[in-house]
């Protein structure tokens, strides 16, 4: 019954933004998109989009997954496997080193240490392959855990790069020949990471990680990069190995400060490594580690304290993840810029939420009012300047530009960050500016959003991926409040390729730098989408912040566009995107091409076909 609900509230939600974002001139990427996700709630995500599904998903290797044959590189550097080797099994432990044994690339040596294993037949395994070629074993004779370990393994290293694999994982057959082609392509990387899979209890491939491209503002809330791990042995070693007394975040620690001194960073978007899942092991659920979580905040801590930036770590009450909290030591002018057309009470609403709510105590709101005509609304306007001597009001008597009106209130405003918001919003979190202002003067860090909800407490936004649905497209619509998302997306900071203006927090020099929004080719739709690329390219990072909620009632004050000169307009906005941004509109790079552009987060049907 539930779903049959779920199906009649998406159907109503789906028509009403069709209708306003296309009306109803659908391109058939995003007709497929919202039929898609029609179905799934009808029938069920697992059927049709959850990339976890194992027949699916082995399905999918088939008619996606090419190995790369033996290559002659010019560059053939030796890259050191680690591996640490503790009480594991036989059946673990020799696929494992098999599976490195069988790469199709030769310069290679697999640098076992066993740390003291008490299980016979660990040793004997390792007995085995003594005699390999290839292959160095070091037998420590007292346990010291896993960081003591794996820097024994670095310090009989011989080659120019290491690789990092558990010793009851494997790898896939061409993993380190695709790191020496990518290496090929720029021999000064200095990291290389890749996607990776998990095998079950009966060895069957199962839930893909399909991560996105170095991710700063990520990688502080989760390890995303986790494996395959290719890094340059002196720089590993430039920065004193594995941590010890961090154990069960040893590779996450060592992660955080080898970003601190490089960005030569790669990502290979391929399943290179397959991590096992055994009885108790962190693969097959992290609450089997409940330490690792716990040592995962303490790596983020030691790198917040070593970047001496301000700010405290939270663990995100209903996952694994973290939260960085940025700290202000003075807080900042923010300029509040929202527009309006009339609708005093849905006016009202925002307004009164936060003067109401709001902790943070410097800013302004600065309310553009565009050719409003009802009585109700000036009266409202003279209510907020008398009661409150932070308000202004700006008269933009001009056709609706969202972007002219937007960039006529930052020439106008005091604050040295500002808010661009809809009107049509409520605050929720108290604590929503200090947040996202926080975030947005990291000097890195472009546009900062929030997660915005429907009044049901479903989710209306929680970031756009670029190229969705054909140019933008929000994700997590409809899911419930508290969803922890995939890999935590709904929990914890994340950066995407864009966030949406009904709430983005921008420093004023930033929104200078990139000249604001799009006034003449994108007067309604997709301004904001192609400012957060302008920022992104100036290298800035945009960063969706879920711990600030806010409701967002739909765009109520400006209703639906049904003039047909209006569906022009969108068409050429549509084009004017296409024309400027090209392939970079397609090829999020916070966004795994081995996703579908027609449904967030599932696998890439036609990868296949046009490999």
């Amino acid at each position: 019954m539930s779903r049959i609900v779920n199906f009649g509230k998406n159907l109503y939600r789906g028509t009403k933004s069709l209708w306003r974002q296309y009306h109803f001139l659908i391109p058939p990427s995003v007709l497929l998109e919202k039929g898609g996700y029609l179905l799934g709630t009808l029938v069920g995500f697992s059927a049709l989009t959850d990339p976890a599904n194992k027949h699916r998903y082995n399905k999918w290797l088939l008619e996606n997954e090419h190995i790369l044959e033996h290559k002659d590189f010019k560059y053939q550097p030796l890259i050191s496997v680690l591996v640490p080797v503790y009480n594991v099994k036989a059946k673990y432990l020799k696929p494992c080193i098999e599976s490195v044994l069988a790469q199709n690339y030769d310069n290679y040596e697999l640098c076992l240490v066993d740390d003291a294993s008490t299980l016979p037949e660990t040793k004997e395994v390792l007995k085995f392959y003594e005699s390999h070629p290839n292959v160095r074993i070091k037998y420590r004779s007292k346990n010291g855990h896993i960081s003591r370990a794996t820097n024994d393994a670095l310090d009989m290293a011989k080659g120019e790069f290491i690789a990092l694999l558990d010793n009851d994982d494997t790898l896939r057959k061409d993993a380190l020949l695709k790191v020496v082609e990518v290496l090929n392509s720029d021999k000064k990387l200095d990291l290389i990471y890749s996607d990776e899979d998990k095998l079950d209890q009966h060895g069957k491939r199962c839930s893909p990680h399909c991560k996105p491209d170095y991710s700063p503002d990520t990688l502080l809330s989760l390890n995303y990069i986790c494996h395959l791990v290719v890094a340059r042995t002196e720089l590993v070693r430039d920065i004193g190995g594995f941590t010890v007394g961090l154990e069960g975040a040893q590779d996450y620690d060592l992660l955080l400060r080898l970003v601190e001194k490089t960005n030569r960073i790669y990502h290979i978007p391929e399943f290179l490594y397959h991590w096992r899942m055994i009885k108790g092991s962190t693969a097959q659920k992290i609450d089997n580690k409940d330490y690792a979580s716990d040592k995962g905040k303490l790596a983020i801590e030691a790198a917040i304290k070593r970047r001496g930036l301000n700010a405290t770590v939270d663990k995100d009450k209903y996952s694994t993840y973290y939260r960085v909290i940025y700290h202000l030591k003075k807080e900042p002018l923010v300029s509040i810029i929202i527009p309006i057309k009339d609708h005093a009470d849905i006016t009202e609403t925002c307004l009164k939420s936060i003067y109401d709510k709001t902790t943070y105590h410097n800013f302004e709101i600065l309310l553009v009012n565009n050719r409003s005509e009802e009585p109700e609304t000036f009266k409202l306007l003279e209510e907020y300047k008398k009661e409150h001597s932070n308000f202004r009001v700006i008269d933009a008597d001009i056709e609706f530009n969202y972007s002219k009106i937007n960039n006529l209130a930052v020439k106008q405003a005091n604050g040295k960050v500002m808010m661009l918001l809809n009107n049509d919003t409520e605050i929720i979190t108290p604590e929503w500016l200090e947040y996202m202002v926080g975030y947005a003067t990291q000097p890195h860090i472009g546009a900062v959003g929030a997660k915005l909800l429907y009044p049901d407490n479903t989710i209306q936004h929680a970031g756009v991926v670029l190229g969705l649905g054909g140019v933008a497209g929000h994700t997590y619509i409809g899911e419930k409040r508290r969803s922890i998302g995939l890999y935590g997306r709904l929990r914890a900071p994340y950066n995407y390729g864009a966030v949406t203006a009904a709430c983005l927090c921008v420093e004023k020099k930033k929104y200078l730098e990139v000249k604001g929004l799009e006034e003449i080719g994108l007067k309604v739709a997709f301004n904001d989408i192609d400012f957060n690329m302008k920022l992104l390219d100036k290298g800035y990072y945009n960063v969706e912040l879920p711990m600030v909620e806010l409701y967002h009632y739909e765009s109520k004050s400006r209703g639906m566009d049904t003039e047909p000169g209006k569906r022009e307009r969108f068409a050429k906005e549509v084009h004017f995107m296409q024309e400027k941004w090209g392939d970079k509109l397609t090829n999020d790079r916070f966004y795994s091409p081995n996703y579908s552009l027609m449904k967030a987060f599932s696998l890439n049907e036609k990868k296949g076909k046009d490999a």
